[in-house]
């Protein structure tokens, strides 16, 4: 079996603080990676950290969020699949990244988001619904729901997750070249994904 990393931030900011309020959870920010290390992690985020309001998907660059949040808290869990999906993943991770100056943050979408509303506006999406749509597709996650409606919540109440670090980004960027830096014990036993069975079966498949 394979691993795929999920990396979730704590970052400060206005509007980082109003969603942070909503979700009633410290980490807002979900990213998907295929290292613990996340020397390769995406997301629909800032296209520039210091920038909040340029946003789409960008491959994320851990020192360069360091120096624009220097007080920054990360937690990096694990999830487990097959060597398949996590190649399918990279591969559809890789192609986005070629063509990313087409997807960008789903703002019509907040509200529906809110309203607990389906609502998909093409190539627009939440850090957390983009993932939460890429994990499906490979069949490595089953949600119950449409990704749309998918937020770092959902991430974090995930039981198939196992914790591998929580603290300060300085000590994950400084952690390299010294060994992965473990965090506490994990909240959730190791486990395997909730793939997709007859419950879902009648929710709609999506391509990216």
């Amino acid at each position: 079996m394979a691993q795929i990393y999920i990396a979730f931030a704590d970052t400060p900011g206005l509007f980082a603080s109003v969603i942070r309020m909503v979700l009633k959870q410290k980490y807002i920010h979900v990213a998907v990676a295929m290292d613990p290390e996340l020397e390769e992690a995406y997301s629909i985020g800032r296209r520039h950290p210091s920038v909040p309001l340029i946003a789409g998907f960008e491959k994320e660059d851990k020192r360069k969020i360091l120096r624009a949040f220097p007080g920054a808290d990360y937690m990096v869990c694990s999830i487990e699949c097959t060597e398949e999906q996590k190649a399918y993943i990279q591969t559809q991770l890789r192609e986005t990244m070629k063509k990313r100056f087409r997807y960008h943050y789903t703002i019509l979408g907040l509200p529906f988001l809110l309203l607990n509303i389906p609502f998909y506006q093409k190539n627009h999406y939440t850090c957390s619904s983009f993932t939460a749509r890429l994990l499906e597709e490979a069949g490595v996650c089953s949600w119950g729901k449409h990704f749309s409606l998918v937020t770092p919540k959902d991430f974090m109440e995930y039981k198939g997750k196992r914790i591998l670090f929580e603290g300060s980004l300085k000590d994950l960027v400084e952690s390299d070249g010294r060994g992965y830096v473990y965090g506490p014990v994990p909240a959730f036993p190791f486990a395997r994904p909730a793939y997709a069975g007859n419950a879902y079966r009648n929710i709609p498949r999506y391509k990216l």
